[in-house]
């Protein structure tokens, strides 16, 4: 599973390792469930040209908060390869092709050889991003807008010489389903009867090192002396009990 990763948001990077071009440049900073960015996925096209591919923003949950804020839309961001194509989440986009890639320079995932989980980033050797198999959908925002959201696809990782060391102790391991990019296209428009040969993990080589969340910016102490100092507020003064008749009775 990968519920954090770093995007490719560099114009040039997306252009050099997946073909496809963009007009602007971004800040790289982690993508966390519901956050925003860049995804690949095929043109629109009537057949008469080549296939092209295009970058466009999507959200990273296949079902936003606006659609559904109940815990099981929340866990959206991963789709298992084993059953994308009969969930009822996923299985109206998978058997429409909606297939994408979603570069990534790195994943994180979660360490607990040391008792306690500690975020670890995977990624390429040699500073290559990765392209992630990924399925998307189009979502309707409140306000009427259509927007794209994603998931990754995600197989077994058991047996996977890096994967295995992640994920809490007695729970199955997972990892997304990277592509090569000798496949990129073909992943993209391959009939959808093929797309599942790409389930599988990932051969070739991964780096994989702690890499723990940035602390937390301390608070100030220090005392503002361009403000003056905010005058006391007077103590509430409570009022006397009624008097209390010769009976003992209030009211």
């Amino acid at each position: 599973m990968c519920a954090n990763y770093v995007p490719v948001t560099r114009a040039d990077r997306l252009l050099v390792f997946f073909g496809v071009e963009r007009e602007r440049d971004e800040p790289t900073a982690d993508v966390f469930p519901s956050g925003l960015a860049p995804m690949i996925r095929l043109a629109p096209n009537d057949g008469t040209t080549s296939p092209q591919f295009i970058a466009d923003d999507a959200i990273f949950r296949f079902v936003p908060d606006f659609i559904a804020k109940v815990e099981w839309a929340r866990k959206t961001y991963n789709a298992r390869s084993e059953t994308v194509a009969t969930k009822a989440t996923y299985g109206p986009a998978w058997r429409a092709g909606q297939r994408c890639i979603i570069p990534a320079e790195g994943i994180y995932e979660p360490n607990y050889e040391s008792g306690k989980a500690v975020r670890w980033g995977i990624n390429l050797p040699g500073g290559v991003p990765m392209g992630i198999a990924g399925i998307y959908r189009t979502c309707k925002t409140p306000d009427g807008r259509d927007v794209f959201a994603m998931s990754m696809l995600t197989v077994n990782a058991d047996d996977h010489e890096v994967m295995k060391q992640f994920h809490e102790p007695g729970h199955e391991k997972r990892m997304v389903v990277i592509l090569d990019p000798s496949e990129y296209s073909d992943w993209l428009s391959c009939p959808v009867d093929q797309a599942s040969k790409y389930f599988r993990q990932w051969s070739g080589p991964l780096e994989a090192h702690a890499a723990p969340l940035p602390p937390r910016a301390p608070k100030s102490t220090s005392v503002k002396t361009s403000q003056p100092p905010k005058a006391a507020k007077p103590k509430a003064v409570r009022p006397p009990p009624p008097a209390t008749p010769k009976s003992g009775e209030l009211f």
